[in-house]
């Protein structure tokens, strides 16, 4: 998913709260306050936690599994002309670079230090 998705997954949620909680656009109700109303929270982070969630299991598994090795597996070779295609991979990069995290590694340290101490 991109920032396009999630505005997306977002504006939808948005339109279904409003027609369930009858705000019609008059109304003037902001976002921020449409979704104190209905006490959720916006859909695109419930899935980059979730998103998190299952990349600290997957980490937590044997450095050798097949899901543990294509996640921090790094390709060789030459890449074509032009700006890079969005991908998975390169979404989550991001997002961890973004949270602070500088390897791979430093992700699965967290990851297992909040499985022992009961967070997971």
């Amino acid at each position: 998913m991109n920032k396009s998705d999630d505005k997306e997954i977002d504006v939808f949620q948005n339109k279904c709260i409003r027609k369930i909680l009858e705000v019609r656009w008059q109304d003037h109700v902001s976002t921020e306050e449409l979704l104190e109303r209905a006490e959720m929270e916006p859909l695109s982070r419930n899935v980059k936690r979730r998103r998190w969630k299952m990349i600290g299991h997957i980490l937590k598994k044997d450095k050798n599994s097949n899901d543990a090795i294509a996640l921090t597996w790094a390709p060789e070779g030459k890449r074509k002309r032009g700006r890079p295609k969005p991908t998975w991979r390169r979404m989550i990069e991001k997002e961890r670079e973004e949270e602070g995290w500088k390897s791979w590694e430093e992700v699965r340290k967290d990851a297992v230090s909040t499985e022992r101490s009961g967070d997971a």
